[in-house]
């Protein structure tokens, strides 16, 4: 427990984890710190075209067995079934209306890339090894949820719509974070370790910088959130926001160890179930559940679930993971 401990407690204290600190504590502040609407979108590119080559690379190294398989397969269970558990849990601890707990639990069952890359961060600065492919798991990971959420509306009837169109299809599979991630892994998968060479002067030394001012954005984003949708969001759905990540990290923990992977692959995978989406899953739910709140769900997933998983959960994660799936 010490161990795991010390572990935690030196994971809160680097570079992402306080930038990310600093952005939040200025916007709570009300400081009129800002980073450029075009310079942070940037950025996001950087990262997400950075993280899928990488991984693709890796996927190359690696090749295709049983287990990169089987890892894929546990992902999308995942994200289709834990939506149903943040359902249930919304029952019995928020006011919410059935739609807006849809909504909200579709965001628990999808992912957030940049908690992913923040984690993959982490686990390299302490030298912790991961496959590859677990970008691709990521990927698997976005679309799942959307449809579980769409299911309970439909059984609860609490949406004119709630049904999956092409709209739909087009806004979950063509979503620009989607496509970026999805392509960068193929064009490493293709070109495999010498393009991650060719290119490691770009992807690579930057990455660490780039990833803390991002951060500190986010941080801003993050912080500005909680200080505008107070009204909307009561103490039980903030609790909510803080317990679901460790029930969805359990479950991704259990996955981890049925797959057999290494104890980064766990790490990531427990960090993957226990983030929530604040890209792809708020576009999604503009054009199914158009009546859903957003200053729920988005405050819940980015002011919340976000800053608690980089300050709390990725630590946690990382340390759990390395005593029991390390050993």
């Amino acid at each position: 427990m010490t161990d795991i401990l010390s572990l935690a407690a030196g994971n809160l204290i680097s570079p992402i984890i306080l930038s990310f600190v600093l952005g939040l504590a200025a916007a709570l502040a009300r400081s009129d710190l800002t980073i450029p609407e075009a310079v942070a979108k940037g950025m996001s590119i950087y990262l997400l075209f950075a993280i899928g080559f990488k991984g693709g690379a890796g996927v190359a190294a690696h090749g295709i067995d049983g287990t990169l398989v089987a890892t894929l397969f546990a992902a999308a269970i995942l994200s289709f079934a834990l939506p149903f558990i943040a359902y249930a849990l919304l029952g019995a601890m928020t006011r919410l209306s059935p739609l807006d707990k849809a909504a909200v639990s579709a965001h628990y069952g999808s992912i957030s890339i940049v908690t992913f890359v923040a984690a993959t961060s982490v686990l390299e600065s302490q030298g912790i090894a991961s496959e590859g492919y677990m970008v691709a798991a990521a990927a698997i990971m976005e679309a799942p949820a959307i449809l579980s959420a769409l299911w309970i509306v439909a059984r609860t009837g609490g949406s004119s719509r709630g049904t999956v169109d092409a709209g739909l299809y087009r806004e979950i599979l063509l979503n620009g974070s989607i496509v970026l991630l999805v392509g960068s892994f193929l064009i490493g998968t293709i070109t495999g370790e010498e393009g991650l060479a060719t290119i490691s002067p770009f992807i690579i030394a930057p990455f660490q910088g780039v990833l803390c001012l991002f951060l500190l954005d986010m941080g801003l984003v993050a912080g500005r959130g909680l200080r505008e949708s107070r009204g909307d969001v009561g103490g039980g759905a903030v609790a909510f926001g803080m317990l679901m990540p460790l029930i969805g990290s359990a479950f991704g923990l259990a996955a981890a160890l049925v797959v057999g992977l290494s104890a980064g692959g766990a790490a990531l995978l427990m960090t993957l179930a226990a983030s929530a989406s604040y890209i792809a899953v708020p576009a999604a739910m503009r054009v199914a559940l158009p009546e859903a709140k957003p200053s729920i769900y988005l405050t819940l997933s980015l002011g919340v679930t976000f800053p608690f998983n980089l300050t709390v959960g990725i630590p946690l994660y990382t340390a759990l993971s390395s005593a029991i799936a390390g050993g």
